[in-house]
């Protein structure tokens, strides 16, 4: 027996990240094989003649789970009755432009979006942010959305997470399934700070702590740490184009995560509000900690002891993100 359909929002639908999840959210590998979906493409209006060809290619993929595909310029269509949004839409950096102008231009859209989930979505809608700065642009949207509970949104820093996994595995020769707990403190940009001073490894058939693993603490106090922060950089780099395959399957392992709940005795990375938190982030910053979910809900990993390595590096990005937000929220009351 089918359930009842879900209407998912996917912003920057023309996009290339988009290209690469639509997929997945309509093959059933995120809300499951037996959830149908109304998926709604939400583009500029300059986009909306690559967003057709999107939209023929999703119905020529045949899914049974789609139950409509709605593409659309429009925020009032395109907010409306959401159960999820994904907002993966974003004013990308240009060459030359200041960080702050980068934040000015996307306190417009995400207040604008914001206000429209405000207004037109179910209030128990669940919002994921990927458009950079993503931190600054998901606090921003929920500011401008009072109605809806802040816990409701979330950044991504999964890819950052996965990057974390997949370093430690690569260099212990194991498959990224294998580690667990990594974490990713703070923003999603170079300031992030990827601990494993938690995590497990599972080696000849038994976990044990990826510190004692390696016996390389030089290599995981630095080159693993500089090599995640830079990685999105270097793909650019190498690519000539930003990471789209791995973003979406992070965005994808999020919202899985959310809809099902993390496994037993496994905790992931999403940037969520701080209020609340025992490890002495300012409330009312946008930060990523280490959660587990059930039923919809994250909570914090609690009481995981905190090094004085540690504790620089998270302070270092919070410091980070209490400035954007602070920038951000100039623009905002002028916006």
């Amino acid at each position: 027996m089918l359930s009842e359909p879900i209407r998912v929002l996917v912003t920057g639908a023309a996009g290339q990240i988009a290209y690469s999840l639509l997929y997945s959210i309509g093959n059933g590998s995120v809300f499951g094989k037996d959830q149908p979906i109304v998926l709604v493409l939400l583009d500029i209006t300059p986009m909306m003649g690559v967003l057709d060809g999107v939209l023929m290619e999703l119905q020529d993929c045949a899914l049974p789970l789609l139950k409509d595909v709605i593409a659309t310029d429009k925020e009032e269509v395109a907010f409306k009755d959401l159960d999820v949004a994904v907002l993966v839409g974003s004013m990308p950096r240009r060459e030359g432009m200041e960080r702050k102008d980068l934040l000015k231009a996307n306190v417009k859209i995400f207040k604008s979006q914001g206000a429209a989930l405000d207004k037109y979505a179910k209030k128990s809608v669940k919002v994921i942010v990927v458009g950079n700065p993503a931190n600054t642009n998901c606090l921003t949207a929920s500011k401008s959305a009072p109605s809806i509970p802040k816990e409701n949104f979330s950044c991504l820093t999964r890819l950052d997470h996965n990057r974390a996994k997949s370093q430690i595995a690569l260099k212990l020769g194991v498959t990224a399934d294998d580690v667990k707990n990594v974490i990713i403190w703070g923003n999603h940009s170079s300031t992030q700070y990827p601990d494993v001073n938690h995590a497990k490894v599972k080696l000849h058939g038994k976990e044990v702590g990826v510190y004692e693993a390696l016996k390389d603490d030089s290599w995981l106090k630095g080159d693993f740490i500089t090599t995640v922060q830079q990685r999105g950089a270097a793909v650019i780099k190498a690519r000539k184009l930003s990471s789209a395959m791995s973003a979406a399957k992070a965005i994808a392992d999020h919202i899985r995560d959310i809809w099902f709940g993390t496994p037993e005795g496994e905790f992931v990375s999403m940037g969520v509000i701080s209020d609340g938190n025992s490890y002495g982030i300012p409330d009312d910053l946008l930060y990523s900690f280490p959660v587990v979910i059930k039923n919809k809900t994250w909570k914090f990993v609690e009481g995981l002891p905190i090094n004085d390595f540690s504790r620089e590096k998270m302070d270092i990005t919070a410091k980070e993100l209490a400035e954007e937000k602070e920038t951000a929220f100039e623009f905002l009351s002028s916006a």
